[in-house]
């Protein structure tokens, strides 16, 4: 029956593919940009689906396997690869929402075969670029001058592209020298008909093989994509983000230059570092790794529990570090606020309290919590091995008692595929705005390892505070006599207090290194 549904899908593909591929010589003999055309992309799209689909059919589903055997586990892990390297030929084909695609699928580090992960990564950093004259174009028709009117000086090498732009460095007329983000020109125009294709596709290829199921990522995409197109609403969130954290001396967001800036042209302050993830860099400056990595659990613990208000895609091309020269403290430098995701005080509530259950061993609560986030009462213990990152063992012995190791973390990735059916229903089933709160703990994680810091698990008690000071908010703002309101308030400082001792705990063990 799977070979039967797939010779179909391969044999209209193949139909399409000569007649678009008939269109396709003609068009170049002539030219014509041939990307720019939906059914190049969808011929594209549907071949590349088949071919990894022939892949996986003729190396894992073509005989009986024993699924324990290392012999098993080398062919998937191979048919992963090819699978992930042809989806990334795609990708960059493709370009605009595809790019964006695959980044996604490039932070799962948990959640997806580590084979994927990995290959799609290279997104992050490696993502087609425009031409001069094509970015030239944009600016000139959304701000109505020629760009030499504008700049004093453009560079021509970008500083970074992305899936949706790319940012390079300018200096104003009579003006500092700033960051110019600049839209691709062709994002908007194909990303709403790239998406239904995209969504076809993948809708065909789950009836083919049950265990792909990956709607819960196109229906993310497709939320997310129109606030990451406007660059004033990136704008804003910039704004706002710094505004929450005006506290944080050690944090800087680019002022954003407004009489310069549109839907597609974004102007910016512009900033130096080395990226987070750069330990040459970090350490050629005596940058404190285990400090460094205290501040951004710090951070990401207060806009994901406390907050609500929380920035999405903090890959390591996103945050910059800088040691200032005056009071040798280091600076966090937060860029690219196209995608924040806005949580609710009842989100928050759960998720504050699925965490202090982990954390509690309590398999009762964490049930409960998990349920609250949509998931099947089954599912709940791969859940918090999804929020976590760490298998079920380890939580159920206490996360903060066994510290996170590579051989874990490899062991876990490959794992993870073995249940990737179950992973995806988790995924389908989750409150959204759980998503992109699982993409950023994996990023955040993957610093973590980059800077071989997991095991001093930096942000844990900090996070554990905001997890407490999240709930007692919400329990306030419910509580109706001013007896309550007290009782909330003393229980509130008698927690932080135990928190306290807790601390000192955790630094002793630390420093004695008294892991189970």
């Amino acid at each position: 029956m799977l070979s039967r549904n797939l010779s179909k899908v391969v044999k209209y593909s193949l139909y399409g593919g000569v007649t678009v591929g008939s269109a396709v010589v003609a068009l170049k003999y002539n030219d014509a940009d041939y990307n720019s055309f939906a059914i190049v992309r969808l011929t594209r799209t549907a071949y590349t689906a088949v071919d990894i689909g022939r892949t996986y059919q003729s190396m894992l589903y073509s005989k009986e396997w024993d699924k324990s055997s290392n012999e098993y586990l080398e062919v998937k892990s191979q048919a992963h690869q090819i699978g992930a390297e042809k989806l990334l030929e795609l990708c960059k084909a493709n370009k605009g929402v595809y790019i964006k695609v695959g980044q996604h699928i490039g932070a799962l580090d948990y959640l997806l075969p580590s084979e994927y992960v990995t290959t799609m990564r290279i997104l992050h950093k490696d993502a087609p670029r425009n031409t001069v004259e094509e970015l030239y174009e944009v600016i000139k028709e959304d701000l109505k001058k020629d760009p030499k009117e504008l700049f004093e000086e453009f560079d021509l090498e970008p500083l970074g592209t992305a899936s949706l732009a790319q940012v390079h460095r300018a200096k104003l007329r009579d003006g500092p020298e700033v960051a110019v983000k600049v839209q691709h020109h062709f994002v908007r125009k194909n990303t709403k008909i790239d998406l239904k294709w995209m969504e076809f596709i993948i809708k065909t290829m789950s009836k083919v093989f049950p265990d792909f199921q990956m709607q819960w990522l196109i229906d993310e995409t497709k939320k997310n994509i129109a606030k990451e197109l406007d660059f004033l609403q990136e704008g804003k969130n910039a704004e706002k983000v710094a505004e929450l954290f005006k506290n944080y001396s050690w944090l800087k967001v680019p002022k954003i230059f407004w009489d310069f800036s549109t839907e597609r042209v974004l102007v910016m302050e512009y900033v130096t570092g080395g990226q987070v993830n750069d330990v040459k860099y970090i350490d050629e400056h005596k940058i404190s790794r285990p400090d460094l990595c205290q501040k951004l659990g710090d951070l990401y613990s207060h806009m994901i529990f406390v907050t609500g208000f929380v920035h999405s895609d903090p890959h390591p091309g996103n945050i910059l570090v800088k040691k200032d020269p005056l009071d040798k403290d280091v600076t966090v430098f937060l860029l690219d606020h196209g995608l924040y995701a806005q949580l609710t005080d009842k989100f928050r509530y759960h998720y504050s309290n699925l965490w202090l259950s982990i954390i509690a061993r309590d398999r009762d609560k964490i049930r409960e919590h998990a349920e609250q986030l949509g998931i099947e009462k089954e599912l709940y213990g791969l859940f918090a091995c999804m929020v976590t990152g760490r298998p079920w063992d380890v939580i159920m012995k206490g996360i903060d008692k066994t510290k996170p190791s590579s051989a874990e973390k490899t062991t876990f990735q490959n794992e993870i595929p073995n249940f990737l059916h179950h992973v995806t229903r988790c995924l389908e089933h989750v409150d959204r705005q759980a998503l992109l709160v699982l993409k950023t703990n994996d990023l955040i994680r993957s610093i973590e390892y980059a800077l071989g810091m997991q095991e001093r698990m930096c942000g844990f008690l900090v996070m554990t505070k905001c997890c407490t000071k999240s709930i007692y908010q919400h329990e306030f703002k419910k509580a109706g006599s001013l007896a309550r309101k007290q009782f909330l308030n003393t229980k509130y400082v008698w927690s932080l207090f135990v928190l306290y001792i807790y601390g000192i705990y955790l630094s002793l063990r630390t420093r004695f290194n008294l892991y189970s």
